[in-house]
């Protein structure tokens, strides 16, 4: 079992981590480690900003994710600024809110979920992967579980039938889809095969 120190204080990121990377040990981000602005232009830039500010604060092995939605009929947006599309200190509701909005007229719905993951290793080994999940962006939100854009985002994945958005999906329905799942699968089918 490796332990892993998460470079997020965002806690629902966190619980999803741990869930879906059960066999490994993840610890929360020291309170007193300060995380740098993400000011990267990808999900992959910013991911590894968090990470080797981690590491070089802990000296241990650390994880960081950075995730968001890209819009196809806003050119990709919201994208890196997911988390802050309406404003620096936005809630999840006001982005989500915002989406919806610039997407109301719009003739293309297609969104997709994209999550990077950095690694270091206790050696200062780096490892980025990233993963998506396609979908649509429906204009009422529905479901109580998930975060963030979660409630309107409806997974292709699921199938042409189901019309379930990622809040309306048990945790293992979502994990086995999620951008999020996606990636730290591929993160631990590399880290176990030896290859970084």
């Amino acid at each position: 079992m490796v332990r892993l120190i998460v470079a997020t204080r965002n806690d629902h990121k966190l619980r999803e981590l741990v869930e879906i990377l059960a066999g490994h040990h993840l610890v929360p981000l020291p309170a007193e480690v300060e995380l740098p602005p993400e000011d990267g232009a990808t999900f992959a830039d910013n991911a590894l900003i968090k990470a080797r500010a981690t590491y070089a604060a802990c000296g241990e092995a650390a994880l960081a994710d950075d995730s968001g939605i890209a819009a196809v009929a806003l050119g990709g947006r919201p994208g890196v600024r997911s988390a802050r599309f309406a404003g620096e200190d936005a809630t999840d509701q006001e982005n989500l809110d915002l989406l919806i909005s610039e997407l109301r007229d719009r003739d293309d719905r297609r969104v997709a979920y994209v999550c990077a993951l950095a690694h270091i290793d206790a050696g200062g080994t780096e490892t980025v992967v990233e993963a998506r999940c396609e979908g649509t962006l429906i204009p009422e939100p529905r479901g109580g579980r998930g975060f963030g854009y979660d409630p309107a985002f409806v997974p292709e994945d699921t199938g042409p039938d189901d019309e379930r958005t990622m809040a309306e999906l048990s945790d293992s329905e979502k994990h086995a889809i999620s951008h999020r799942g996606r990636a730290a699968r591929k993160l631990v089918a590399l880290l176990d095969g030896g290859s970084s």
